[in-house]
């Protein structure tokens, strides 16, 4: 296997990834969409609610909030030592008291852990007037994507590596200019590859030729790997999670099929001795 960043920034991550199965690949894509632990509000008490909003819609609101994730100070409730009741370990609080006339933000929303807040200040939560006010606690966890979307990390996808080739192109101009990510290039009446990483495979290039002058598909074992983070974590914490994820399966299978083995075994066993008992008799 052979990986190589093609960009990083910010929350976005891509990179290529050679010789590699597509079930890997896609097992890879969906541990890191529904399986890396994510901080989101889960539960609200409203002490005081007076905006136009009813209790279930801020609550809605509030829990697609992305919150800052720390991975080293927090764990899944279920692993949790406090067996699910829940303790500082696998969850913290958020308070909310404000009042009107203003415009409720995501930052408005006070953390008692200064790691765990909110990603994007400014996202609007409700509107409040004159004489209005809002109070509220909410309780933030880890959570998995596979529970709720609001414990997604991000967006996460790939595309198989695109191959070209190209043989006496009798309409380069025209190619260029129907290729919708601008690939091509035309130079001394030539068209050439210019762009390969935008080619998302449309075959809008094939479809404009009248011949097989232009041959594009998909590696079947090189893969453009995409990760869109919310801003929880960054893409690297949300790979390296996921590796780790991916790991801790394989051992547990491994274990699970060794523990088969040998219950196999004892049973055939057992019954040798079985068989050995009865003749012996």
């Amino acid at each position: 296997m052979d990986i190589q960043i093609i960009k990083e920034e910010n929350n976005f991550l891509s990179f290529i990834i050679k010789d590699v199965t597509s079930s890997y690949i896609n097992t890879l894509r969906r541990i890191m969409n529904v399986e890396v632990p994510i901080m989101a509000i889960d539960e609200i008490n409203f002490i005081v609610n007076d905006s136009a909003l009813y209790d279930e819609i801020i609550a809605h609101r509030l829990g697609l909030i992305p919150l800052k994730t720390d991975l080293q100070s927090y764990e899944l409730k279920e692993k949790c030592t406090c067996n699910g009741v829940g303790c500082a370990k696998c969850q913290l609080t958020l308070t909310l008291k404000t009042k009107g006339p203003c415009t409720v933000y995501a930052s408005d929303l006070k953390s008692q852990d200064p790691k765990v807040i909110p990603v994007y200040p400014k996202i609007p939560i409700t509107k409040l007037s004159e004489g209005q006010s809002i109070e509220l606690e909410a309780t933030a966890k880890l959570g998995l994507g596979k529970e709720h979307v609001k414990f997604s990390p991000g967006l996460i996808y790939y595309q198989a590596y695109p191959e070209i080739k190209l043989k006496d192109v009798s309409n380069p101009e025209k190619i260029k200019e129907v290729c919708p990510t601008h690939v091509f290039e035309v130079e001394n009446n030539k068209l050439t590859v210019k762009n390969l990483l935008n080619c998302d495979l449309c075959m809008a290039c094939v479809e404009a030729t009248q011949d097989d002058s232009i041959q594009v598909k998909g590696s079947k074992t090189d893969y453009i790997f995409y990760i869109e983070s919310f801003g929880q974590l960054t893409p690297k914490e949300i790979m390296t999670t996921a590796i780790n994820v991916f790991d801790d399966k394989l051992d547990e299978l491994t274990k699970k099929m060794k523990e088969g083995e040998e219950s196999k075994i004892s049973k055939i066993t057992d019954k040798i001795k079985i068989k050995k008992k009865v003749k012996a008799e």
